[in-house]
């Protein structure tokens, strides 16, 4: 191991049994059995090297989820992802709430990550014409909901006490998000909904844009009423 990795475990041991959710760059040095010196080659300051070990713990949770087999069911997928960041948000309280937190003025890379793998079952959702918002946006209320909620959970535990809080959470935005699939829909039924809430989806995509302002929005409330309409009979 070299020298910055060794920097960045030993931070990364430090944080996780720090009862205050804080390092000193000292204790950190002393743990890798390095002087202040030698970590500040390394780092600019103290919420650099904060900074990388939040992305360095938050890299080991994203490879399973990189490595992780695709299902038939990208919903499936979808629950599971949620599930697997509320339940890295309780074994990693420390690492999860600086890694939102607003003092710390470098963004761990880890975030945009996080946000793509998120957006990939979002775009299999909407190629089959389950989602009713762009997944874009899909995904944007589903980071946010997921993050309030582990949060929540792990900050305010007496206020918050049921881990189930989650599942309900989960399964709120989840509804609002996705298109339930008709029992009473015939195969032509479902296959217009689905070409209509793709195509929506991917509307702000096209380059150059071949409608103006007014037209797009104007096709795709048409192309939310087709996706809403249910079945005759």
């Amino acid at each position: 191991m070299d020298t910055r990795s060794a920097i960045i475990e030993a931070a990364a041991t430090l944080l996780a049994g720090s009862p205050s959710g804080d390092v000193s760059t000292r204790a950190v040095c002393e743990a890798a059995g390095v002087q202040q010196p030698v970590l500040y080659r390394f780092f600019n300051d103290k919420d650099d090297l904060l900074s990388a070990t939040i992305d360095h713990i938050w890299d080991q949770y994203l490879a399973v989820k990189r490595a992780a087999k695709k299902s038939e069911d990208p919903l499936a997928d979808l629950r599971a992802g949620w599930d697997s960041h509320t339940a890295f948000a309780l074994a990693n309280p420390n690492a999860y709430k600086l890694m939102f937190s607003p003092t710390l003025r470098s963004v761990p890379e880890a975030t945009a990550e996080a946000m793509r793998l998120l957006r990939q079952v979002l775009d299999r959702l909407a190629v089959q014409g389950r989602l009713r918002v762009p997944p874009e946006e899909a995904a944007r209320m589903v980071m946010a909901a997921n993050t309030g909620v582990a949060l929540a959970l792990i900050s305010r535990p007496s206020q918050y006490p049921d881990g189930h809080l989650s599942v309900l959470v989960r399964d709120a935005i989840h509804r609002a998000i996705l298109i339930e699939p008709s029992t009473d829909a015939s195969p032509a039924d479902d296959a217009r909904k689905a070409a209509a809430t793709t195509l929506a989806s991917s509307l702000h995509e096209f380059t150059p844009q071949p409608f103006t302002s007014a037209e797009s929005a104007l096709l795709g409330q048409w192309l939310a009423q087709i996706a809403d309409t249910r079945p005759a009979g």
